[in-house]
Protein backbone atom coordinates (compact mmCIF):
# COMPACT_ATOMS: atom_id res chain seq x y z
CA UNK A 1 0.00 0.00 0.00
CA UNK A 2 0.79 3.33 -1.08
CA UNK A 3 1.65 6.08 2.03
CA UNK A 4 1.22 9.69 2.14
CA UNK A 5 0.69 12.66 3.96
CA UNK A 6 -1.87 15.22 3.00
CA UNK A 7 -4.91 14.23 0.64
CA UNK A 8 -4.95 12.16 -2.17
CA UNK A 9 -7.23 14.89 -3.76
CA UNK A 10 -4.91 17.61 -3.85
CA UNK A 11 -2.72 16.02 -6.17
CA UNK A 12 -5.84 15.59 -8.43
CA UNK A 13 -7.74 18.45 -8.48
CA UNK A 14 -9.67 17.06 -11.18
CA UNK A 15 -10.69 14.18 -8.83
CA UNK A 16 -11.97 17.15 -6.27
CA UNK A 17 -14.32 19.12 -7.83
CA UNK A 18 -16.11 15.55 -9.50
CA UNK A 19 -15.91 14.28 -5.34
CA UNK A 20 -17.35 17.68 -4.01
CA UNK A 21 -19.26 19.09 -7.26
CA UNK A 22 -20.21 22.86 -6.75
CA UNK A 23 -22.55 24.09 -9.60
CA UNK A 24 -24.33 26.50 -7.87
CA UNK A 25 -20.63 28.13 -6.52
CA UNK A 26 -22.80 28.50 -3.08
CA UNK A 27 -19.66 29.02 -0.81
CA UNK A 28 -17.89 31.70 -3.03
CA UNK A 29 -21.73 33.27 -3.00
CA UNK A 30 -21.80 33.00 0.57
CA UNK A 31 -18.45 35.32 0.52
CA UNK A 32 -19.40 37.47 -1.28
CA UNK A 33 -23.17 38.14 0.47
CA UNK A 34 -20.91 38.66 3.17
CA UNK A 35 -18.68 40.64 1.97
CA UNK A 36 -21.25 43.11 0.40
CA UNK A 37 -23.24 42.89 4.00
CA UNK A 38 -20.37 44.08 5.74
CA UNK A 39 -19.05 47.19 3.01
CA UNK A 40 -15.81 45.74 2.17
CA UNK A 41 -13.82 47.07 -0.94
CA UNK A 42 -13.06 45.47 -4.02
CA UNK A 43 -9.78 44.05 -3.48
CA UNK A 44 -10.09 40.38 -1.68
CA UNK A 45 -7.30 37.94 -0.91
CA UNK A 46 -8.62 33.98 -1.02
CA UNK A 47 -6.60 31.91 0.84
CA UNK A 48 -6.13 28.57 0.55
CA UNK A 49 -8.10 28.80 -2.85
CA UNK A 50 -7.52 25.18 -4.12
CA UNK A 51 -8.62 24.45 -6.99
CA UNK A 52 -9.78 28.25 -7.41
CA UNK A 53 -13.82 27.93 -8.07
CA UNK A 54 -14.79 30.35 -5.53
CA UNK A 55 -12.03 32.72 -6.25
CA UNK A 56 -13.26 32.87 -9.76
CA UNK A 57 -16.78 33.77 -8.12
CA UNK A 58 -15.96 36.50 -6.30
CA UNK A 59 -14.13 38.00 -9.48
CA UNK A 60 -16.71 37.60 -11.50
CA UNK A 61 -19.22 39.15 -8.95
CA UNK A 62 -16.50 42.05 -9.82
CA UNK A 63 -14.26 41.80 -7.32
CA UNK A 64 -10.43 42.04 -8.27
CA UNK A 65 -9.05 38.68 -6.25
CA UNK A 66 -5.28 37.43 -5.62
CA UNK A 67 -5.66 33.58 -4.47
CA UNK A 68 -3.05 31.65 -2.56
CA UNK A 69 -2.75 28.11 -2.23
CA UNK A 70 0.42 26.00 -0.78
CA UNK A 71 -0.40 23.50 -3.81
CA UNK A 72 1.31 24.54 -6.82
CA UNK A 73 -0.47 21.10 -8.17
CA UNK A 74 -3.95 22.82 -7.41
CA UNK A 75 -2.43 26.82 -8.53
CA UNK A 76 -2.05 24.97 -11.63
CA UNK A 77 -5.32 23.84 -12.16
CA UNK A 78 -7.01 26.58 -11.26
CA UNK A 79 -5.19 28.78 -13.70
CA UNK A 80 -6.41 26.45 -16.36
CA UNK A 81 -9.71 25.97 -15.53
CA UNK A 82 -10.97 29.16 -13.89
CA UNK A 83 -8.96 32.31 -15.23
CA UNK A 84 -9.70 35.75 -13.67
CA UNK A 85 -7.89 35.68 -10.38
CA UNK A 86 -4.37 36.34 -10.14
CA UNK A 87 -2.80 33.37 -8.35
CA UNK A 88 -0.15 32.92 -6.05
CA UNK A 89 2.13 30.14 -3.94
CA UNK A 90 1.74 31.47 -0.17
CA UNK A 91 1.67 29.22 2.78
CA UNK A 92 -1.10 30.89 4.93
CA UNK A 93 0.48 30.21 8.67
CA UNK A 94 2.99 32.63 7.29
CA UNK A 95 3.36 35.03 4.16
CA UNK A 96 3.41 38.79 3.01
CA UNK A 97 1.31 39.87 -0.06
CA UNK A 98 2.19 43.70 0.84
CA UNK A 99 1.12 45.50 4.00
CA UNK A 100 -2.35 47.37 2.93
CA UNK A 101 -2.81 45.38 0.01
CA UNK A 102 -6.61 43.72 0.53
CA UNK A 103 -9.98 45.03 1.38
CA UNK A 104 -11.19 41.68 2.11
CA UNK A 105 -9.60 38.27 2.97
CA UNK A 106 -11.05 35.06 2.41
CA UNK A 107 -10.55 31.50 4.04
CA UNK A 108 -13.18 28.92 3.30
CA UNK A 109 -13.14 25.15 3.50
CA UNK A 110 -11.32 24.86 6.94
CA UNK A 111 -8.42 26.17 5.37
CA UNK A 112 -7.81 27.94 8.60
CA UNK A 113 -7.67 24.68 10.07
CA UNK A 114 -4.14 23.84 8.48
CA UNK A 115 -2.65 25.85 11.42
CA UNK A 116 -2.44 22.80 13.70
CA UNK A 117 -0.08 24.93 16.33
CA UNK A 118 -0.33 28.42 18.39
CA UNK A 119 2.37 29.58 16.63
CA UNK A 120 1.03 29.16 13.12
CA UNK A 121 -2.23 30.26 14.32
CA UNK A 122 -0.70 33.57 15.22
CA UNK A 123 1.59 33.97 11.93
CA UNK A 124 -2.12 33.32 9.90
CA UNK A 125 -3.48 36.15 12.02
CA UNK A 126 -0.29 38.53 12.22
CA UNK A 127 0.00 37.81 8.17
CA UNK A 128 -3.63 39.07 7.91
CA UNK A 129 -3.45 42.16 9.91
CA UNK A 130 -0.23 43.08 7.59
CA UNK A 131 -2.00 42.50 4.15
CA UNK A 132 -5.34 43.90 5.40
CA UNK A 133 -6.42 47.90 4.79
CA UNK A 134 -7.37 49.55 8.19
CA UNK A 135 -11.17 48.19 9.11
CA UNK A 136 -10.55 45.13 6.46
CA UNK A 137 -12.70 42.35 6.64
CA UNK A 138 -11.97 38.59 7.12
CA UNK A 139 -14.29 35.82 6.33
CA UNK A 140 -14.01 32.46 7.50
CA UNK A 141 -15.73 29.23 7.40
CA UNK A 142 -14.71 26.10 8.99
CA UNK A 143 -15.42 23.03 11.23
CA UNK A 144 -16.80 23.89 14.49
CA UNK A 145 -13.94 22.66 17.69
CA UNK A 146 -17.01 22.98 20.35
CA UNK A 147 -18.94 20.22 18.27
CA UNK A 148 -16.95 17.92 20.08
CA UNK A 149 -17.45 18.90 23.00
CA UNK A 150 -19.36 16.49 25.36
CA UNK A 151 -20.25 14.08 22.29
CA UNK A 152 -18.90 10.41 21.85
CA UNK A 153 -15.66 9.61 20.18
CA UNK A 154 -16.13 9.56 16.39
CA UNK A 155 -17.08 5.81 15.30
CA UNK A 156 -14.23 3.60 15.30
CA UNK A 157 -15.60 1.32 11.64
CA UNK A 158 -14.67 3.44 8.97
CA UNK A 159 -17.36 5.64 7.19
CA UNK A 160 -16.97 4.71 3.25
CA UNK A 161 -18.21 7.11 0.23
CA UNK A 162 -17.32 6.61 -3.42
CA UNK A 163 -17.83 8.42 -6.64
CA UNK A 164 -16.87 7.82 -10.22
CA UNK A 165 -15.21 10.14 -12.73
CA UNK A 166 -14.39 8.99 -16.42
CA UNK A 167 -15.41 5.55 -15.60
CA UNK A 168 -13.40 4.91 -12.73
CA UNK A 169 -15.08 4.10 -9.35
CA UNK A 170 -12.69 5.71 -6.09
CA UNK A 171 -13.61 4.44 -3.31
CA UNK A 172 -12.66 5.47 0.41
CA UNK A 173 -12.73 4.36 4.20
CA UNK A 174 -12.08 6.84 6.82
CA UNK A 175 -11.78 7.24 10.42
CA UNK A 176 -11.65 9.86 12.51
CA UNK A 177 -10.42 10.37 15.74
CA UNK A 178 -10.04 13.31 18.45
CA UNK A 179 -6.75 14.24 19.83
CA UNK A 180 -7.07 16.28 22.12
CA UNK A 181 -3.86 17.20 24.01
CA UNK A 182 -3.08 18.44 20.20
CA UNK A 183 -6.49 19.83 19.89
CA UNK A 184 -6.32 18.20 16.36
CA UNK A 185 -9.11 16.16 14.72
CA UNK A 186 -7.24 13.12 12.90
CA UNK A 187 -8.27 11.64 9.53
CA UNK A 188 -6.74 8.09 8.27
CA UNK A 189 -8.43 7.40 4.87
CA UNK A 190 -8.04 4.62 2.39
CA UNK A 191 -8.45 5.01 -1.47
CA UNK A 192 -9.24 2.60 -3.81
CA UNK A 193 -9.52 2.64 -7.69
CA UNK A 194 -11.12 -0.52 -9.87
CA UNK A 195 -8.72 0.92 -12.64
CA UNK A 196 -5.94 -1.57 -10.77
CA UNK A 197 -3.94 1.04 -9.24
CA UNK A 198 -2.21 0.24 -6.18
CA UNK A 199 -4.53 1.55 -2.35
CA UNK A 200 -3.42 4.87 -1.18
CA UNK A 201 -3.54 5.37 2.68
CA UNK A 202 -3.23 9.15 3.90
CA UNK A 203 -3.26 11.24 6.93
CA UNK A 204 -4.70 14.41 7.61
CA UNK A 205 -6.09 16.67 10.54
CA UNK A 206 -7.62 19.87 11.30
CA UNK A 207 -7.14 21.84 14.25
CA UNK A 208 -9.96 21.75 16.90
CA UNK A 209 -10.33 25.61 17.38
CA UNK A 210 -13.39 26.58 20.08
CA UNK A 211 -15.23 30.07 19.51
CA UNK A 212 -13.97 31.56 22.88
CA UNK A 213 -10.59 30.66 21.96
CA UNK A 214 -10.68 31.76 18.51
CA UNK A 215 -12.10 35.34 19.93
CA UNK A 216 -9.68 35.17 22.41
CA UNK A 217 -6.51 34.92 19.17
CA UNK A 218 -8.58 37.61 17.20
CA UNK A 219 -8.96 40.23 19.65
CA UNK A 220 -4.92 39.99 20.84
CA UNK A 221 -4.29 40.11 16.85
CA UNK A 222 -6.56 43.47 16.58
CA UNK A 223 -9.74 42.10 15.15
CA UNK A 224 -13.00 42.92 16.10
CA UNK A 225 -15.15 39.93 15.70
CA UNK A 226 -18.58 41.23 13.87
CA UNK A 227 -20.34 37.61 13.65
CA UNK A 228 -19.63 34.03 14.92
CA UNK A 229 -22.21 31.59 14.65
CA UNK A 230 -22.84 27.76 13.27
CA UNK A 231 -24.93 28.33 10.52
CA UNK A 232 -26.53 29.02 8.02
CA UNK A 233 -23.54 28.54 5.63
CA UNK A 234 -22.37 27.08 2.13
CA UNK A 235 -21.61 23.31 3.76
CA UNK A 236 -24.34 23.36 6.77
CA UNK A 237 -27.61 21.23 6.83
CA UNK A 238 -29.80 22.91 5.20
CA UNK A 239 -27.68 24.95 3.41
CA UNK A 240 -27.27 28.97 2.76
CA UNK A 241 -29.30 30.21 0.55
CA UNK A 242 -29.30 33.92 -0.87
CA UNK A 243 -31.38 36.41 0.95
CA UNK A 244 -30.46 34.36 4.07
CA UNK A 245 -28.75 36.32 6.83
CA UNK A 246 -25.73 35.14 9.69
CA UNK A 247 -27.73 33.50 12.45
CA UNK A 248 -27.35 33.69 16.06
CA UNK A 249 -24.15 33.77 17.88
CA UNK A 250 -24.63 29.71 18.47
CA UNK A 251 -22.13 26.83 18.59
CA UNK A 252 -24.20 23.57 18.31
CA UNK A 253 -23.50 22.82 14.80
CA UNK A 254 -20.43 21.34 12.83
CA UNK A 255 -19.43 24.42 11.16
CA UNK A 256 -18.16 28.14 12.17
CA UNK A 257 -18.86 31.05 10.94
CA UNK A 258 -16.50 34.33 11.41
CA UNK A 259 -17.05 37.82 10.27
CA UNK A 260 -13.77 40.13 11.13
CA UNK A 261 -12.98 43.65 11.06
CA UNK A 262 -9.17 44.78 11.66
CA UNK A 263 -8.23 47.58 13.81
CA UNK A 264 -7.67 50.88 12.52
CA UNK A 265 -3.90 51.87 12.39
CA UNK A 266 -1.43 54.21 12.77
CA UNK A 267 0.29 55.86 10.02
CA UNK A 268 3.27 52.75 10.91
CA UNK A 269 1.07 50.26 10.56
CA UNK A 270 0.69 49.04 14.04
CA UNK A 271 -2.86 49.09 15.58
CA UNK A 272 -3.71 51.69 18.12
CA UNK A 273 -4.43 49.45 21.28
CA UNK A 274 -0.45 48.04 20.80
CA UNK A 275 0.57 51.54 21.99
CA UNK A 276 -0.42 50.66 25.62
Amino acid sequence: MTHRTGNLLTDRPELYEARFPDPLRLAGRWAEHLLRRYGAGPQVLDLGCGTGRDAARLQAAGRRVTAADLSGTMLAHARAHHPGPAYVQADLSRFDLGRDAFDAVVCLDSSLLYCHTNEQLDGFLSSVSRTLVPGGLLVAEMRNGAYFLGRDEPPAAPSHSRFTWHGTTYRSAAVLRVDRAAQLLRRTRVWTADDGSAPVEEQSAWRLLLPQELRHFLTVHGFDVLALYDGPGPRTEPAWRPGDEPGRHAADGDRLHLVARSSPKTSAGTPLGEWA
